[in-house]
């Protein structure tokens, strides 16, 4: 059976290539899925999310070392100034390779190779108007200024992709906004500048967001669900201004999954009426939904609501069938919310947006139209689909 754990600790596997072998050029293609390619590990001795705590900011939108896994994501849909439509993905992994020790604490970088610290980076570009999806992936050691993660200044960075905080006037947040730059092999790139447009949400119980029964099955889970976004995206050799709206989350674990599920659909929806959605189902081996599926309603002042799985009926009115994996997924939904007299059609813009990468996982961008307090409503969001490898 697949694990949905197995996701992070692939992670870790595709990183331990580079630990070994830093200067050779590996290409790992998706072949496997993720239960094959990691079978289980050890988690002793490092930090786990046990319990709610206190944030301390800008420290901690900073790194996390002594816990595994962490990333810093972001999302976003933009348009050009005629309303020609682009989603974009750009997420950077860090992983810690063995557990802190009582001197450094696993500290994340140094100035040569010896480092206990990985990164892992993610980037996509989808054309709506000619239903193109392209994707690439890197990986490095968190060290000799390759990749890292630091406060002051706050930088987040894998060789030249970066989240680079820049100076802005009136700003409330001393690490925002920033500016995000990637670009691939193949030229295609973003240039975003990206401001918050809503205050920072805790996720789940004020930031501790439990993903499963036993102690330290959680994370850490920070969240800017609506930031303005405005710069330059660069496909086929044109370049296009563009203005729209981003997503970011900031998520800190060690062993945050139960063994019994199996993978997860992740919505993040900005509505017309200024309302913002995060739900994520996470779905049991057996088909059921997990009692730890949750959710999040932010209205447009910033203040939350907590959605519970009984709280959503999500009904899959359509399917996707990949021609590079055979992976059936979802790409057309119902969502109803009664308790927000919400309800929601959502569907993928266009079917292709898998990525097949190290480990192999859907991430698209969607359509969003329905009714809210009888009011009709659209939007845009991202949906991430995981667990749909074929046997």
């Amino acid at each position: 059976m697949k694990k949905l754990y197995w996701y992070i600790l692939a992670i870790t596997f595709i990183a331990g290539i580079v630990w070994f072998w830093p200067e050779q050029d590996q290409e790992i293609r998706a072949s496997v899925s993720v239960a094959e390619a990691m079978g289980g590990d050890d988690d002793e001795g490092y930090l786990r999310a046990t319990g709610p705590r206190e944030f301390t900011f800008p420290d901690d939108h900073g790194p996390h070392p002594g816990f595994r896994t962490e990333w810093w994501y972001y999302t976003g849909n933009v348009f050009t100034e005629e309303g020609r439509q682009f989603g974009y993905q750009f997420t950077i992994f860090r992983n810690q390779m063995s557990p802190p020790d009582n001197t450094t604490n696993g500290q994340a970088f140094g100035e040569d190779w010896d480092t206990n610290q990985l990164y892992l980076g993610h980037f996509a570009i989808s054309d709506v108007e000619n239903e193109d999806h392209v994707f690439e992936e890197r990986y490095s050691r968190g060290a000799a200024g390759l990749a890292g993660a630091q406060v002051e200044p706050y930088r987040i960075w894998l060789e030249d992709w970066e989240v680079l905080r820049v100076d802005a006037e009136n700003a409330d947040d001393k690490n925002f906004p920033v500016r995000v730059t990637a670009e691939m092999e193949t030229g295609s790139k973003i240039e975003l500048t990206i401001t918050p447009a809503k205050p920072l949400v805790l996720q789940g119980e004020e930031g501790y967001d439990k993903k499963g029964a036993e102690e330290g099955n959680a994370s850490y889970y920070l969240a800017f669900t609506r930031m303005d976004t405005e710069g330059l995206i660069t496909k086929n050799g044109e370049e296009y201004q563009v203005s729209g709206s981003s997503w970011m989350d900031h998520e800190w674990s060690t062993s945050a999954l139960d063994e019994s599920q199996e993978g997860w659909d992740w919505f993040s929806l900005q509505l017309s009426n200024g309302y913002d959605l995060m739900y994520y189902q996470l779905r049991n081996g057996d088909g059921s939904v997990s009692d730890f599926t949750t959710g999040s309603f932010i209205d447009p002042e910033g203040n939350k609501t907590i959605i519970n799985p009984e709280d959503v009926k999500l009904e899959v009115l359509n399917t996707w069938e990949s021609p590079h994996s055979r992976s059936v997924y979802p790409s057309q939904w119902v969502m109803k919310i009664p308790k927000l007299d919400l309800e929601l059609e959502l569907a993928t813009l266009f079917s292709d947006q898998e990525m097949d990468v190290s480990v192999r996982y859907f991430e698209g961008t969607l359509g969003v139209s329905g009714e809210m307090n009888g009011q009709q409503i659209g939007g845009n969001g991202f949906i991430e689909m995981t667990g749909y490898e074929q046997d």
